[in-house]
């Protein structure tokens, strides 16, 4: 019985690290994504870093992605960004591999 239960436990352990490691990779995400957004607000360096910290706090909000892209639509379309929802799920893509990247070579 020992040998199911190292199992189980074995297997509890990866999904609390995948799970930590995909909320991490979220995380870095938005905040990326975040700062891709503020360069194309035109926003300051300070402002920028502030609303990427906005963005990852605007996932807390609902689970999935749908609150991160509505915040960054919105704030997007009222700068006067020509922009829309597909080009930001691109960005939000590409910007979540090269998080995974970022956290991979850490690791």
């Amino acid at each position: 019985m020992t040998t199911f239960n190292d199992r189980e436990r074995a297997y509890e352990s990866k999904f609390a690290r995948d799970e930590e490691m995909l909320f991490r990779v979220h995380a870095r995400r938005n905040r990326l994504v975040g700062q891709w957004a503020a360069e194309r607000m035109g926003l300051s360096a300070a402002e920028a870093e502030a609303y990427a910290k906005s963005v990852v706090q605007a996932d807390f909000e609902e689970a999935g992605d749908e609150d991160v892209v509505r915040k960054l639509l919105g704030d997007l379309v009222s700068a006067g960004v020509n922009v829309d929802e597909a080009e930001i799920r691109g960005a939000m893509e590409a910007k979540e591999v090269e998080a995974r990247r970022a956290l991979m070579g850490e690791a």
